[in-house]
């Protein structure tokens, strides 16, 4: 579902090649928007692409957020291609082992630190110099609801999320004067791969459904349309704000 009207604006996505960025890539296009699609999936990415062509135009880069120099290379391309980017969703992630703290490693730490907090980094290291030589412009970070409350055996992805909120109030505050809005989301389940490769075999996703408030899980449609809200005009007094998406399971 589109949420405004972005018709001439350029949208860059990162991590879009699943989940909430594939649907967030969409609401984009069908919103108007041109999209630049970034994510890992060569053939995940194509048929994002080939869905985004079908409202307005866009392109894939094959992207790992981990590496700087291909952040910057996405945002690089889009801006060559389009003159300016209006709007940048920061959304790559990954979800980690199921597995108490003290049974984590020095890996699961790299991997989920490098992923979750440094790719944010780096969109917004490149995104914002960009955005401060154009007028401003809206960023959205990726947290979780595991960013605004404590989460067993997901200590690791909960401390990354944590970082992502904290990382967004921060930045929202540096560039609140010129004109760049910076905000996250922290969506509660919702029906992704990640979902289902963070808890299989752990947690059965009917009982995650059942300790929702409203009983079930939500879509990746729905986040999408949050991100679209906190990017569009409607939001234009809304910065350092995360917007919790989870279906009243952070309320108790």
């Amino acid at each position: 579902m589109a949420t405004g009207d972005f018709s001439g604006k350029t949208a860059v996505v990162f991590g879009a090649t699943a989940g909430i960025g594939r649907a967030t890539a969409i609401a984009f296009a069908a919103a108007g928007a041109r999209v630049a699609i970034a994510g890992l999936g060569a053939e995940e990415g194509r048929s994002v692409e080939a869905e985004v062509r079908s409202h307005t135009d866009g392109f894939f880069l094959e992207t790992n957020v981990r590496d700087e120099s291909a952040v910057r290379g996405v945002l690089e391309r889009a801006a060559e291609r389009y003159g300016r980017i209006h709007i940048a969703v920061n959304n790559a992630g990954t979800e980690g082992r199921y597995v108490p703290v003290h049974e984590t490693t020095a890996d699961d730490f790299e991997r989920l630190i490098g992923t979750n907090l440094r790719g944010v980094w780096h969109g917004l290291k490149h995104e914002i110099p960009h955005m401060l030589a154009h007028g401003g412009g809206a960023i959205v970070n990726t947290a979780s609801c595991a960013g605004v409350t404590g989460m067993a055996n997901i200590a690791l992805y909960t401390a990354s999320k944590h970082a992502v909120v904290g990382l967004t109030k921060a930045a929202a505050l540096e560039v609140a004067r010129a004109k760049i809005r910076v905000n996250a989301v922290a969506p509660g389940p919702v029906d992704t791969g990640l979902l289902h490769r963070m808890v299989g075999g752990h947690v059965d996703l009917a009982t995650i459904a059942e300790g929702v408030p409203m009983g079930r899980i939500s879509k990746p449609e729905e986040i999408a349309a949050g991100i679209l809200w906190l990017c569009s005009d409607a939001a234009s007094y809304v910065t350092g704000h995360t917007l919790v998406m989870d279906g009243g399971f952070t309320v108790p």
